[in-house]
């Protein structure tokens, strides 16, 4: 066995051998190269195991799930079996830029608090774009809830964190583990319960270091709409959010799922839900009017089309 790694890079995969070699090579390609890959496969799956044998790296290890539990139980077990004293998430589907531990190792070395959770910037890339998430980072005193929820603008990506961009002790995601049975915003509902801890604070690295692929023919959870389950949820979560934070949280990610239902009740019921235990601003309500009334492919392409145009400016301007 190799010697002890740094990082423990934790992976969950099911049925995908094609899609997590592409995301363990970009792993194995790391400039920093003390780390272990933990690849979790979720339930039976003999040709995933099989086409990881073949790469034949001494660092890979797999953990076999005797059935299917989901994500976040894949990447628990992952993170019991990790031997480093940090953890790197990464999911099957995406894939790591070359500098990426090292640089958030880097950062993690200036962490004030003493448990440091280390995210980065990822390229969005679509069939039709690609831009750059978050397109701020936090600022000073911002509360978490608020960064990762409230828009600037129309568009989702103000601020933003996605599971392949985590990086944090293991001894953390130890104590708070991710919630087994949450389907959507799993890595906001870790998020928010982590930073809740009085020794962690959220620190990122400004360089976009991850490629999350979207809006691919293949099976995906976020490409699901259970918005009454997502409803369930945060009311059960409201204690995790202020209330600027509920509402823009109702009224744009609970919002753009319920919109598919075309329901009239269900419209008043998620609005009502944000009236009644959030403060919507102005920009809560456009976002919501527009989700509602422009369909979903509608709305991705205006926003790949504007986003993308932004950063065509920006890059010419720099």
């Amino acid at each position: 066995m190799p010697p002890t790694p740094d990082v423990s890079v934790v992976i969950p995969t099911r049925n995908r051998p094609t899609l997590v070699l592409r995301a363990v090579r970009t792993v194995l390609a790391q400039t920093h190269q003390a780390f272990e890959v933990v690849v979790v496969v979720d339930g039976p799956d003999d040709d995933t195991a099989g086409a990881l044998r073949e790469l034949a790296d001494p660092r890979i290890r797999v953990v076999q799930l005797p059935a299917k539990g989901g994500a976040p139980t894949a990447r628990n077990q992952g993170v019991l079996a990790a031997r480093g004293a940090w953890v790197a998430l990464l999911d099957d589907d995406d894939e790591w830029l070359p500098t990426k531990l090292e640089a958030q190792l880097a950062v993690a070395a200036t962490a004030t608090a003493p448990t440091p959770i280390v995210a980065t910037r990822l390229i969005n890339r679509t069939p039709r774009a690609e831009s750059t998430l978050p397109r701020r980072l936090p600022e000073p005193g911002e509360p978490i809830s608020e960064y990762l929820t409230v828009r600037r603008g129309l568009f989702y990506g103000d601020g933003f964190i996605q599971t392949s961009t985590i990086m944090a002790p293991a001894a953390l995601l130890r104590r708070v583990p991710f919630r087994s049975g949450v389907r959507r915003a799993q890595e906001l509902d870790w998020t928010l319960r982590a930073t809740r801890q009085e020794d962690v604070e959220l620190l990122f690295v400004p360089e976009p270091l991850v490629l999350w692929h979207q809006d691919e023919d293949r099976e995906r959870i976020t490409l699901t709409n259970p918005w009454a389950e997502v409803l369930a949820w945060l009311r059960a979560s409201r204690d995790l959010f202020t209330p600027r934070a509920y509402a823009a949280f109702a009224m744009s990610v609970l919002g753009s799922m319920a919109a598919t239902t075309r329901s009239t009740s269900v419209f008043r019921e998620v609005l009502g839900e944000a009236r009644r235990h959030g403060r919507p601003g102005a920009i809560d309500y456009l976002t919501y009017l527009q989700i509602w009334a422009l369909p979903p492919e509608v709305r991705g392409r205006l926003r790949d089309r504007v986003l993308g145009r932004r950063e065509t400016v920006a890059a010419d301007a720099g």
